[in-house]
C-alpha cells in the first residue's frame, strides 16, 4: 500500500536511522537542534538551558508504560493549557504539526490544536448567548449535542473567559480557574439512586466529566470527589464512572452547573464520510484557494469583507448546490497557520470569515453583483471559522474573505453535506471565446430573471390544489423549479441568468403542473428582457402558449428582471 503520509522536510525516519547506525552516531534533528533558538523567539529569557537525552533522565527510558491517559499530561511553565487540553482530550483515544519553537505554543488556541490533532471540523461556542443558563429545553439540546459528539469520538474543552489580564488564571471559589482550557473527558447520563430500585427509576442526570491541565486545582461543589451527592449514587455506578477522591484535576459536574460557570465551548467533531457506517455519513469537499492582490479589479482576489460593498467580490468564489428540498451544510475555512514565522514577527492570524448568498440556478460564472445571503460566519483571526446552516434547495456561492482588503495568504476551504454537492471554483468572468465565437456570435446581453412568487393558479387536483413548478427559458436554455406540493400561492424565489446572443429573443417564464404522467401547462409570461428593465418587479397575469391577450389563464405570477449589455455587471 502507498503512504499518504508526506515526511516533514522530507525527514525519513529509516533513513535516518540507517544512517545514525552506519555511523554510529545519536540523532540530532537539523531542523530542531538543542538551542536556544528552538525555545524562543529572540534569546533566553529564563536562564541556562540544559539539554538531556531520556537515558540520562532514567535507567530505561519509555515513552509510554501501561498505556496513556489524561492524567499523564501536565502543564509546566509555559503557557500552553490550550495544547495540553487538546492532548488530554486525545489521550483516551487509540487512533503534529510543527510551530518553529516552544515559545509559539505559548498563549494559543485549543480549537486549532484539536483540528490539527484530528482533521476533525471545530465549533466554538459561546454558552453566554441565548438563553443555555435560563432555559432548560435549550440547555438539554445542548447537552445531546455535545453527548453526539463525545460518542461518535469528537474531542471536547471549554474554559471560563477572563475579561482582563488580572483574572488570567484566577482561581474562583468554587476551584475553576478562569482563562484556561479544561479537556472534556466524558460525557454521561448518570442513574441516580441505589439497590435494585435504581434500575427502575427513570431519574437520570447529565453529567459532564473535565481535567483541569495543570493536573490539580478541581471543582468543589456538587458532585465533586468528595461531594454528599454521590451516595445518590450505587458504588457499582461510581465505579463504572471512576469516580476517585483525589486531586488528581479529574471531576465531574452537572450539566447545569457546568453552563452557570463555564463560558466558552469548543465541539470538535470527526466528520464521517465512510459510507460503512451505522452513523450519519458525510459528503466532503475540499478546496485549496488563496486571496491575492492585483490591480487589475477582475483579478484581484482580496477584496475584504461585505462591509466593502466596492471589492468584496474581488474575492475567491466557490459554488455548490443543495439538491435536497432542505440540507444541513457544515462550512470549515481555515487560513493557513502562522504560528511558525512568528520569529520573523509575521505569526499573527487575520480575521477571515465567509458569507453564503443564494444565487442562480444555472450560475457558472464569477458573481458581479451583491445577492441574497443567507449565512455569515463570524469574523475573527483564529486559524479556523466554522459555520453550520440550514439551507434550501438550491444552488450558492461561499465568499471566503479576510476582513481588511489587500491582505494575502493560502486557506483551505471544506463544505460537508448530506449528498454530493458538487463544489468548484468560479474562475471566469464571463463566456470564454473559442474558435466558433466568429460564426456562432458572442453574447451581446446578460440578464438576470427572478420569479417570486404565483398566485391564484387553477386548481389541478381532485382536493383543489396544485403541485406547481417554475421554468424559466431564453435562447434554448432552461432553468426549472423545484416542485410546491399541495399549493396555488407557490413562494418559487428562483432565479437565472441568461447570457443572450439575440436581443430579441424573448424569455418565458412558464408555470406546470406536476402529474404523474404528464405534467400540464398552467400559463405563461413574457418578458423582453430590454435594457430598461432594471430590478423592475412585474406582475404579469398568465397566458396561454400563444401568449394571446385575450386569453389570459387563472393566476399572476411576480418577477424580477435585470438586462446589463456589460457581461460582468451581473
Amino acid at each position: 500500500m502507498f503512504s499518504s503520509v508526506k515526511p516533514f522536510e522530507e525527514q525519513h525516519f529509516s533513513a535516518l536511522r540507517n544512517q545514525c547506525q552506519q555511523n554510529r552516531t545519536l540523532f540530532e534533528d537539523p531542523g530542531f537542534p538543542a538551542v536556544d533558538q528552538s525555545l524562543f523567539y529572540h534569546g533566553n529569557r529564563i536562564g541556562k538551558v540544559t539539554w538531556k537525552r531520556p537515558k540520562e533522565l532514567c535507567e530505561d527510558p519509555h515513552l509510554f508504560v501501561n498505556g496513556i491517559s489524561a492524567h499523564d499530561l501536565h502543564q509546566g511553565q509555559l503557557g500552553n493549557c490550550w495544547f495540553v487540553a487538546a492532548c488530554s482530550s486525545l489521550a483516551s483515544r487509540d487512533a503534529l504539526w510543527l510551530c518553529g519553537c516552544y515559545e509559539a505554543l505559548d498563549g494559543g488556541n485549543t480549537a486549532d490544536a484539536l483540528v490539527d490533532f484530528t482533521g476533525g471540523v471545530s465549533e466554538p461556542m459561546d454558552l453566554l448567548e441565548g438563553k443555555i443558563i435560563q432555559e432548560e429545553e435549550a440547555r438539554n439540546q445542548l447537552f445531546e449535542r455535545v453527548l453526539k459528539v463525545h460518542s461518535r469520538g469528537g474531542l471536547i474543552s471549554c474554559s471560563i473567559r477572563a475579561t482582563s489580564q488580572a483574572d488570567m488564571e484566577a482561581r474562583l471559589d468554587c476551584g475553576l480557574v478562569k482563562g484556561h482550557a479544561y479537556a472534556v473527558t466524558d460525557v454521561r447520563k448518570v442513574r441516580l439512586g441505589t439497590g435494585l430500585l435504581a434500575f427502575f427509576k427513570s431519574e437520570k442526570l447529565s453529567m459532564i466529566r473535565m481535567r483541569n491541565p495543570w493536573g490539580q486545582r478541581e471543582w468543589n461543589g456538587a458532585w465533586s470527589d468528595s461531594s454528599e451527592e454521590w451516595k445518590r449514587v450505587s458504588k457499582g455506578e461510581r465505579e463504572r464512572l471512576g469516580v476517585t477522591v483525589e486531586d488528581d484535576g479529574e471531576f465531574w459536574m452537572d450539566f447545569v452547573d457546568f453552563c452557570k460557570y463555564f463560558t466558552d465551548l469548543i465541539l470538535c467533531r470527526l466528520i464521517n464520510t465512510s459510507y460503512l457506517s451505522i452513523h450519519k455519513t458525510w459528503e466532503e469537499e475540499v478546496m485549496r484557494g488563496s486571496w491575492c492582490r492585483h490591480d487589475d479589479p477582475l483579478k484581484n482576489r482580496s477584496g475584504g469583507c461585505i462591509n466593502r460593498k466596492a471589492t468584496f467580490l474581488q474575492n475567491p468564489q466557490y459554488v455548490f448546490d443543495v439538491t435536497k428540498p432542505e440540507d444541513e451544510v457544515l462550512i470549515c475555512l481555515q487560513q493557513q497557520d502562522k504560528r511558525a514565522r512568528s520569529k520573523d514577527g509575521i505569526g499573527d492570524n487575520v480575521a477571515i470569515g465567509f458569507d453564503i448568498q443564494r444565487v442562480e440556478l444555472n450560475r457558472t460564472y464569477r458573481m458581479h453583483a451583491i445577492q441574497k445571503t443567507v449565512g455569515s460566519s463570524i469574523y475573527i483571526n483564529s486559524r479556523c471559522v466554522f459555520l453550520r446552516k440550514d439551507l434550501k434547495e438550491g444552488r450558492y456561492v461561499i465568499v471566503p474573505t479576510t476582513f481588511d482588503p489587500g491582505l494575502q495568504g493560502d486557506f483551505l476551504l471544506r463544505i460537508f453535506t448530506d449528498v454530493p454537492a458538487a463544489c468548484k471554483e468560479l474562475t471566469t468572468d464571463e463566456p470564454p471565446h473559442t474558435c466558433w465565437t466568429g460564426c456562432c456570435g458572442y453574447p451581446k446581453l446578460v440578464s438576470q430573471v427572478h420569479v417570486h412568487r404565483a398566485d391564484g393558479l387553477q386548481a389541478q387536483d381532485s382536493d383543489g390544489a396544485s403541485d406547481p413548478y417554475v421554468i424559466i427559458s431564453c435562447e434554448g436554455e432552461k432553468v426549472r423549479s423545484p416542485v410546491h406540493k399541495n399549493t396555488q400561492s407557490p413562494d418559487f424565489d428562483v432565479k437565472a441568468v441568461f447570457y443572450r446572443k439575440k436581443s430579441k429573443e424573448p424569455i418565458r417564464v412558464q408555470i406546470y403542473n406536476k402529474n404523474l404522467l404528464k405534467d400540464s401547462f398552467m400559463g405563461q409570461a413574457v418578458l423582453s428582457g430590454d435594457l430598461s428593465d432594471l430590478q423592475q418587479l412585474h406582475t404579469l397575469r398568465l397566458r396561454d402558449k400563444a401568449n394571446r391577450q385575450n386569453n389570459d389563464l387563472p393566476g399572476l405570477v411576480s418577477v424580477s428582471l435585470t438586462t446589463s449589455d456589460v457581461l460582468t455587471n451581473i
